[in-house]
């Protein structure tokens, strides 16, 4: 359980970032307002960076910051279901600890921003268009991309990295999903990332801030999970792991 304050303090960074950058772009009044999608992506993936280097620091010698990595390292063995367990629950807390910060950095916005989606977006993902099916499908593909060339990347045949270089690489590979597959749901592909925020929320008292689309909810967490679940196996199959 020695990993567990690593992870908090390393998902809560991460959601400083990531919820931060969509702020950023979306509030009224920000000086980055309409600053765009690549803004939005590439501060992700550097937060990703940011968290993981964070986290190792703290000690934890495998930063997942994603209950969908740390259920992958589970079926790898990585983990017990009860380090498993713990370690995903404080990445939600991280994960609602990162989008408070980012309420209270932005805290004159709220009020100048009028649209409820708008407030939303800042936290959690919300469809381009809304279709269950779809929209799940989107979020299975980029997790299963993401879980199965984190396993190919740290693949021995690939060699062994210089210390940090990997967590650079993962940082780019979160930025190329969101260039490349996150314009359909806001790429989630991280429970967390989803909930921790959405329940920041659904808490706070956000000016004008609306319902926190908890009927959408659903689809960024188990759709990741049963991603990772596919990842292991495919990667398992084909001995990438």
């Amino acid at each position: 359980m020695d990993n567990l304050l690593g992870e908090f303090i390393g998902t809560a960074i991460l959601i400083t970032f990531g919820c931060g950058v969509v702020a950023n772009v979306s509030l009224k009044g920000s000086k980055g307002e309409n600053s765009g999608w690549i803004v939005i992506t590439a501060a992700w993936g550097f937060g990703v960076i940011m968290g993981a280097f964070t986290s190792t620091a703290l000690g934890v010698p495998q930063a997942d910051l994603n209950p969908a990595l740390t259920l992958a390292k589970t079926l790898n063995g990585v983990y017990t279901g009860t380090q498993a367990l713990a370690t995903m629950c404080v990445q939600i807390l991280g994960a609602i600890l990162g989008a408070v910060i980012v309420y209270i950095a932005y805290l004159p916005h709220w009020a100048l921003t009028e649209d409820e989606k708008t407030k939303l977006g800042v936290f959690a993902t919300i469809p381009a268009v809304r279709n269950y099916g779809y929209n799940f499908a989107c979020e299975f593909i980029g997790t299963f991309i993401l879980i199965f060339l984190i396993f190919a990347i740290f693949n021995p045949n690939n060699g062994a990295f210089p210390s940090g270089l990997g967590t650079y690489i993962v940082g780019i590979l979160i930025w190329a999903i969101g260039l490349s597959l996150g314009g359909p749901t806001g790429y989630a592909i991280n429970p967390a990332r989803d909930l921790g925020p959405r329940i920041a929320h659904a808490l706070l008292p956000i000016s004008g801030k609306g319902d926190s689309d908890w009927r959408y909810a659903w689809i960024p967490i188990i759709a990741p999970m049963l991603a990772s679940i596919s990842a292991y196996s495919i990667a398992k199959i084909l001995n990438i792991i």
